[in-house]
């Protein structure tokens, strides 16, 4: 089985940062595409940002310039650092991860169990 675990989240005033963590356990394989997806209440999930096992990052436009998606291979561990937070920011954030299990299997797509992301005015 596979776990994504994430952490990081909390209350944050207009202006402050955080940094999310997600990371990924179990029995894997091989780790392809990371990202992260946030939902706000009465909204539609969202992608916020994803990172390739190539090292290509996509970025919501709400997002560009002010959050930045890394990873540690090493750790199978996603990162989402996230500056100049507005109060529009506010949301559950998830991550997920497209992964295989055994040379065997086919691609696969995790979620976390998603981490609140309150920002205050």
């Amino acid at each position: 089985q596979v776990q994504l675990v994430e952490s990081g989240g909390g209350l944050v005033q207009a202006g402050g940062s955080l940094r999310l963590s997600c990371a990924a356990s179990g029995t894997i394989f091989g780790i392809y595409t990371m990202g992260w997806y946030r939902q706000a209440p009465g909204k539609q999930r969202e992608l916020v940002a994803t990172l390739t096992d190539g090292d290509t990052t996509t970025y919501a436009d709400s997002v560009k310039g002010r959050f930045t998606i890394s990873r540690d291979n090493a750790k199978n561990t996603v990162y989402l650092q996230m500056n100049s937070l507005k109060p529009e920011d506010t949301a559950v954030y998830y991550c997920n991860t497209e992964l295989t299990r055994s040379m065997w299997n086919g691609r696969e797509l995790y979620w976390g169990q998603g981490t609140q992301v309150t920002v205050s005015s």
